[in-house]
């Protein structure tokens, strides 16, 4: 799985964020966003903004706005996250290798 950039954060931060990633599910696939490789960059400042810049497996994905709203809240709710910006982009393209083995492997990759 390629990881996520990320710049100069709290590492026990940014880790209760991935964490927190790994609660969100897209429900077409039943893999969470950050093994399904849809978090491209985690971005956390000193106030304990969150940039977050994620993907999805397609641009007509008719669940995308749910997503993005679950990875918004779950992300919201871990302690001294103050705010979460998200910014979805479609490049790179999302393709199968940017997923987990595990979830390559759960899908037939």
């Amino acid at each position: 799985m390629k990881k996520a950039k990320s710049g100069k954060d709290n590492p026990h931060l940014r880790e209760d964020v991935i964490n927190a990633l790994k609660k969100c599910y897209d429900p077409e696939v039943n893999i969470d966003v950050w093994n399904l490789g849809l978090i491209y960059n985690i971005d956390i400042n000193g106030k304990g903004i969150v940039g977050i810049t994620m993907t999805l497996t397609t641009p007509t994905c008719p669940l995308g706005p749910m997503i993005i709203e679950q990875v918004r809240e779950s992300v919201s709710q871990v302690k001294n996250v103050s705010d979460v910006r998200i910014k979805l982009v479609f490049s790179p393209l999302w393709t199968p290798e940017r997923m987990s083995d595990e979830a390559r492997d759960r899908l037939g990759y």
